[in-house]
């Protein structure tokens, strides 16, 4: 077979992880906010209501505050990561998803590919998935390094371009996607992918949609995309044959 065999030939399905894995009723958003507002009050001397204002401005210009703490001030971008992402108390809040779990591994691997597609930091990141107990079900991760010496974060074109080619996607039109954030979607679906806006049940959807599809809880996945998921009796037939 040539080197782009029929494996790396499958469609990628790029899963957000923060507020979309798990569900916002965590409430680790507002905790991660409390923490990065104090990290503006500490390194940047700045009253408290005032750095709620920066902070908020950062993430609507830059789609993360770290991109506009970066842009605009001298930090350590790890040093922030160690004070925030890392700092949260996430083993008290966590817990393993078993219905999460079913839904990745009902996905057929031989004709899809599972890739995380985050704009934390890779141990924000490995920390989650392993707390839900579904670190194992994907093959890969496109994450905001915050080692790099330009910060790469969704909604931005060159993060997409880093997710595809590190997934090995063929094309854009084998790319799909789902995501909490609206904008991140309608970034997805202008550049071509199939994207799947996911809100909370108390959420009002957008006047125009984000994205081709939207859904309230990931298990609607399996009527959507039915070609990426094992059928129930093909999955029997396996089971017995290895018997």
């Amino acid at each position: 077979m040539s080197a782009t065999s029929s494996a790396t030939r499958r469609p990628v399905f790029f899963f957000d992880i923060d507020n979309c894995l798990y569900p916002r009723s965590l409430r680790i958003q507002e905790l991660m906010q409390e923490l990065i507002d104090s990290y503006f009050v500490r390194h940047l001397s700045l009253p408290a209501s005032d750095a709620t204002a920066l902070h908020a401005r950062y993430y609507k210009d830059y789609g993360l505050a770290i991109s506009g703490l970066v842009k605009h001030h001298t930090i350590d971008p790890l040093a922030y990561n160690r004070e925030v992402d890392d700092a949260l108390p996430l083993d008290d809040v966590i817990k393993p998803d078993p219905q999460l779990r079913k839904l990745l591994e009902d996905m057929d691997k031989g004709k899809v590919k599972m890739w995380l597609f985050t704009n934390a930091h890779i141990t924000h990141a490995r920390r989650v998935v392993r707390l839900l107990g579904v670190e194992d079900c994907f093959e890969g991760i496109t994450y905001c390094d915050y080692a790099a010496n330009v910060l790469l974060a969704k909604p931005h074109k060159a993060m997409f371009e880093k997710a595809e080619s590190e997934a090995g996607a063929t094309s854009r039109e084998e790319c799909y996607f789902v995501d909490d954030s609206a904008l991140n979607c309608r970034h997805a679906n202008e550049r071509g992918w199939t994207a799947v806006h996911k809100l909370e049940e108390e959420d009002s959807a957008p006047e125009s949609k984000a994205g081709k599809y939207q859904i309230r809880d990931l298990e609607e996945l399996r009527s959507i995309f039915p070609q990426f998921f094992v059928k129930h009796s093909e999955s029997a037939r396996e089971t017995l044959s290895q018997l």
